[in-house]
């Protein structure tokens, strides 16, 4: 039977983000444990405590609508966190694992962004204005871990940028240590 209310698809919505949220409460302790940086280690362990109150705002929205949070799953936050477990698996050094995840992370959050921004103008149009209040806040916060999430990309990607720098400069020493080791012996 096709759904043909709004409602049908302000709820549908909802229960992706539900599950989305859900599967962050796994991913994110394994991204605080993989980063490097105590920083965005701790950047990650205050947005799983965020995004539990968001999971619990969800909720709030649920059980005022009379409906139940679970029933869907959310593929596209599937598909990210599988890319962010793929990337924490990568042989970087330190500094570049730390900038991979950043950008794993960053479009989590872009992800969320939209979504939250989707449901809040259906719940406007719906007329659910408490609904648009939770939905705001959260939205807020996402949007100031993305925030976050930058201020620390522009700390730790020079930093992983000067180790490349560093490596190359050792390689071409290295290269020109050998050749003109090379020269020498053949003068002599």
């Amino acid at each position: 039977m096709a759904k043909d209310s709004l409602r049908e698809l302000y709820i549908d919505e909802l229960r992706d983000l539900y599950n989305a949220e859900t599967q962050l409460v796994k991913a994110l302790p394994k991204m605080a444990k993989a980063a490097s940086n105590d920083q965005l280690r701790e950047a990650f362990e205050e947005h799983l405590r965020q995004t539990s109150e968001h999971v619990s705002r969800l909720e709030q929205i649920f059980e005022r609508l009379e409906e139940k949070p679970s029933g869907k799953k959310c593929l596209g936050m599937e598909g990210l966190v599988k890319e962010g477990a793929e990337t924490m698996k990568e042989d970087y050094t330190d500094e570049v694992k730390d900038a991979a995840i950043i950008g794993a992370a960053q479009r989590v959050e872009h992800y969320e962004m939209a979504g939250y921004g989707t449901v809040r103008a259906i719940a406007e149009l719906l007329g659910e204005n408490e609904d648009v209040s939770l939905l705001e806040q959260t939205l807020e916060e996402e949007k100031q871990a993305d925030q976050k999430l930058t201020e620390l990309a522009g700390k730790i990607n020079p930093r992983a940028a000067e180790g490349e720098e560093a490596e190359a400069g050792n390689t071409t020493a290295a290269s020109q240590g050998t050749r003109s080791g090379s020269k020498s012996k053949r003068a002599a």
